[in-house]
């Protein structure tokens, strides 16, 4: 009937094959494909079915033969693995028809694609959207291939990799793992991988993408890489579609307030120029960042070794209850929501009516009052400084007279008089976990999303802030 079939037989197993494809070739009075393909069709074939089967590397003269069969009238099915139309032999039929300005019938059946079949082994990856990007350099230019990996991992796709890697085609993988890292995606995002899908041979891994090593992948492997809300349950690869979150009575703006919060931490850890921080100076750099919009911070930003983490466990098992506050402002900004899962509480003495009694009579600073009373009331508190100096001093001098032992401190008041000072006057505490921002930047703002970065440390290794928004 002078037509060509196009036909997807799936990933390679007789059992992902449509009925579609197995009637169109029970139909066919000729076939062409690799020749490896024809084990999973050969049992449908009539009798009298002419096979026409090449090597690799010989679609052209497939694509050749075909046409030449169905202009003698014959109805032929050109076989490809997975679907025809992705990475198989359609696009190169219909060009053919184009460029021979033939008349033949043309027609495509799809197939199960080998990254779908790999998904449903791995679980579900490709719950939202998702590209697909080979790396064969073959037919396209590395350089290419690269904007397209770079383009994926900024649109935080999920991304399958086709012919992630061959003998001599080595590095590739490498590299795009490198990019996906540098663009900020997650350490922690899951990586799955199978080979031989569907295959007597296959093999099934979930691992993460600061685990991953391409030297476990070959030419018969498909990768996919989760986006940022990916996650790996119980050896389950996950990306949810969002019908189902955890937290589900919060509001949709709230939802989409965190979202917004964890592209702009994509953003500003792609942005950073060093790419090798420890994780826990890191989730304060991103904070700090944030909520300035001053990369410079990332030149000012001074953490004590592993003092986000340190204070963060030391909340976590019920040792720290109360952060301590210069300004109203600083405890404005303290997220509501993480400090009562926490069970915490964050306090400002400065309205308190027995500060202006004793600035008074004393002749020192509302904040320098506050500050004393709170030191009374709650000497070991964690204490965020973003605005008075003198405060800050105030709780250097009121350590030093054995008066507080603080859990922490966060030091990041501003302006123009002994700022700086109070900065240095606080270093040689050196038992005390220490968060400063040096010079004369500061303020309530970055104080507050410092303790927010210690209140949420435990979402810094999947890089999701935002869920006490």
């Amino acid at each position: 009937m002078k037509k060509i079939i196009v036909a997807g037989i799936g990933p390679g197993s007789p059992d992902d094959i449509t009925p579609a494809v197995i009637n169109a070739v029970k139909e066919a009075d000729a076939v062409v494909g690799y020749k490896y393909y024809f084990l999973f069709i050969t049992p449908y074939l009539k009798p009298g079915c002419e096979c026409i089967d090449t090597g690799m590397k010989h679609e052209r003269e497939r694509a050749e033969q075909a046409f030449q069969l169905a202009e003698e009238g014959k109805t032929v099915v050109v076989i490809s693995s997975g679907d025809a139309g992705i990475y198989g032999m359609a696009p190169l039929i219909y060009e053919m028809k184009r460029e021979r300005g033939s008349d033949l019938e043309v027609h495509s059946l799809p197939g199960i694609s080998a990254f779908q079949k790999a998904a449903s082994l791995l679980g579900a990856p490709v719950g939202h959207d998702f590209c697909v990007i080979s790396l064969s350099d073959l037919m396209t230019p590395w350089e290419v291939i690269e904007r397209r990996i770079k383009a994926a991992a900024i649109g935080d796709f999920v991304t399958a990799v086709y012919n992630p890697k061959s003998h001599g085609r080595y590095w590739q993988l490498y590299r795009l793992k490198e990019i996906f890292l540098a663009e900020g995606r997650s350490e922690n995002t899951p990586v799955g991988y199978v080979r031989q899908a569907g295959r007597a041979e296959q093999e099934v891994t979930v691992t993460s993408l600061a685990d991953f090593d391409p030297e476990e992948v070959d030419m018969f492997t498909v990768v996919l890489i989760g986006n940022s809300q990916s996650y790996n349950w119980d050896n389950t690869f996950i990306t949810p579609r969002g019908y189902y979150r955890e937290g589900a009575e919060a509001s949709k703006a709230e939802k989409k307030g965190a979202l917004i919060m964890m592209e702009s931490f994509r953003t500003i850890a792609s942005e950073l120029k060093g790419q090798d921080y420890p994780l826990d100076h890191k989730w304060a750099l991103l904070h700090a960042i944030h909520t300035t919009a001053d990369f410079e911070m990332e030149n000012l930003l001074h953490t004590d070794k592993d003092a986000v983490s340190t204070l963060y466990h030391i909340i976590k098992e019920g040792k720290l209850n109360t952060i301590v506050s210069d300004v109203t402002m600083v405890t404005s900004g303290i997220r509501k929501g993480a400090l009562q899962r926490l069970g915490m509480e964050a306090k400002c003495y400065l309205n308190d009516p027995r500060v202006a009694e004793m600035a008074t009579s004393l002749g020192i600073t509302r904040t320098q009052a506050g500050i004393r009373l709170a030191v009374e009331e709650h000497p070991d508190a964690l204490f965020a400084f973003g605005n008075a100096p003198t405060a800050l001093m105030e709780l250097c001098d009121l350590i030093r007279k054995g008066k507080a032992n603080p859990a922490g401190i966060i030091a990041a008041p501003v302006g123009f008089v002994h700022v700086k000072e109070s900065k240095h006057m606080v270093k040689p505490f050196t038992d005390i976990p220490k968060i400063i921002v040096e010079g004369r930047k500061g303020g309530s703002n970055l104080a507050a999303t410092l303790c927010n970065a210690i209140l949420t440390f435990d979402d810094a290794e999947q890089l999701k802030p935002g869920r006490d928004l």
